[in-house]
């Protein structure tokens, strides 16, 4: 049997459910959830927050950019990337890592430590557009040996609009987050937004983080940040898994996939989840999610 079938008929086997909700047992564990529930935040600690396939590596890039750059260490080292990510013991490990640190999560903000929340640590929050976050997802599942992996685009797009995937319900974090849109520590920034404006999307973070910066550092760390630039280092920054999570990074590329349906139903759940939120209006759906 290869690979790709085994994932499919074992898919129990690669996932395993916590407060409801499926991760891959080759990344996350229930020791590690249990221990996370313990971790030691900071008030200067860089903490990144994003669903799946949304500009997470990308922005974890931009955050250790920054740091390495007000630390004045040439390459500062890379920090623990995803924080539900790996053993328990890594947190006793973390607290000897020198500010400010630099960690990410997928977790919706109900199911974050209570440190993060009570010690006031900032939390960068990247939202994707929902269509372009389906069909990056679904190249990820169909590439990535820690998670299973379906039958085709078709098979996919009903289980991601029914949140049966992988750090759950797309529209369920969204409208949890859309919750503290307006929290003091918290910035909310869009994907396509980014895209369109790199340089001023590196100023706002710096400036959400309290960092001050040249305009020549700004450029610089934008100029790094690129996805071609970023892509050319995969093979160096994340080894051979660098060719699993840069693929096109576009905007759009959902219109070589969804079909009349598809698009009908994803427009009638962005509606009903979204349409008239804070959250939502920052997404300009219409923009991004209509032909």
């Amino acid at each position: 049997m290869g690979d790709t079938a085994h994932r499919k008929a074992s898919s129990q086997e690669w996932l395993f459910k916590y407060r409801g909700i499926s991760y891959p047992k080759m990344r996350c564990s229930l020791d590690t959830f249990e221990a996370l529930q313990d971790f030691v935040a900071r008030r200067d600690d860089m903490m990144l927050v994003s669903y799946p396939k949304c500009g997470t590596n990308w922005c974890l890039q931009i955050l250790n950019d920054l740091a390495a750059t007000v630390s004045a260490s040439e390459e500062m080292k890379r920090n623990f990337d995803i924080l539900e990510f790996g053993a328990a013991d890594k947190y006793k490990k973390m607290e000897t890592l020198p500010s400010p640190r630099v960690y990410a999560t997928h977790l919706h903000h109900d199911n974050l430590p209570k440190d993060v929340i009570q010690n006031g640590t900032k939390k960068l929050v990247i939202f994707r557009n929902p269509k372009d976050t389906a069909v990056s997802l679904f190249h990820f599942h169909s590439k990535n040996p820690a998670v299973h992996t379906y039958n085709d685009w078709d098979e996919y797009f009903s289980e991601f609009i029914s949140g049966n995937v992988v750090w759950g319900s797309y529209f369920d974090h969204a409208v949890i987050w859309n919750k503290h849109i307006e929290d003091e520590n918290v910035m909310i920034i869009t994907y396509e937004d980014l895209k369109e404006n790199l340089a001023g999307g590196v100023q706002k973070i710096a400036e959400f983080f309290g960092l001050s910066l040249t305009e020549e550092q700004i450029r610089l760390i934008a100029e790094r940040a690129t996805f071609d630039r970023m892509k050319e280092r995969s093979l160096e920054t994340h080894g051979g898994f660098g060719q699993i999570l840069f693929r096109k990074g576009d905007v759009g590329d959902w219109k070589n996939y969804f079909s009349e349906a598809q698009n009908r139903e994803m427009d009638a759940k962005f509606e009903e989840c979204l349409a008239r939120t804070k959250l939502g209006k920052m997404m300009m759906y219409d923009m991004h999610c209509k032909y």
